[in-house]
């Protein structure tokens, strides 16, 4: 099965943008966590659905971070942790904000359901694999 295959068969089973891309990332790792699948719904819609911050764009850092972030008290952040968090929001606004004018998700789909359908799986693509080059660039994969 090919990426945007299924980024769709995610989709129809009820996960959205951040959801389905922190899925991927682990189905790559070959780990599970599903409490992390579900706190990544707070992202989903624009951050909380409000329509704001595109939730591709939230999760895209949230996937780096994963693997780069501090987790423990005595687990320092990567060195490598800011600078790909740059890399990957430069990125995703010069990949958004051409075609939509902003990385919100409210100007991507205008808070309509049917767009989401149309919209969402290319830009969940293009991110996942922009974060699949960043973290392989580092060894991190």
């Amino acid at each position: 099965m090919d990426l945007y295959e299924r980024i769709i068969e995610l989709s129809q089973q009820g996960y959205y943008c951040s959801q389905i891309l922190m899925k991927l990332l682990l189905e790559t790792l070959r780990e599970e966590n599903s409490a992390l699948v579900k706190a990544m719904m707070g992202l989903c819609g624009g951050v909380g659905f409000s329509g704001g911050c595109c939730g591709c764009m939230t999760a895209g850092t949230c996937m780096i971070s994963y693997l780069t972030g501090k987790g423990s008290d005595n687990e320092p952040e990567s060195a490598d942790h800011k600078p790909m968090m740059k890399e990957f929001t430069e990125w995703f606004k010069a990949r958004m904000v051409p075609e939509f004018g902003s990385t919100n998700c409210c100007d991507v789909i205008h808070f309509d359901p049917a767009k989401r359908i149309e919209m969402c799986p290319p830009i969940i693509a293009d991110t996942y694999e922009k974060c699949v080059e960043l973290l392989e660039k580092k060894d991190l994969l």
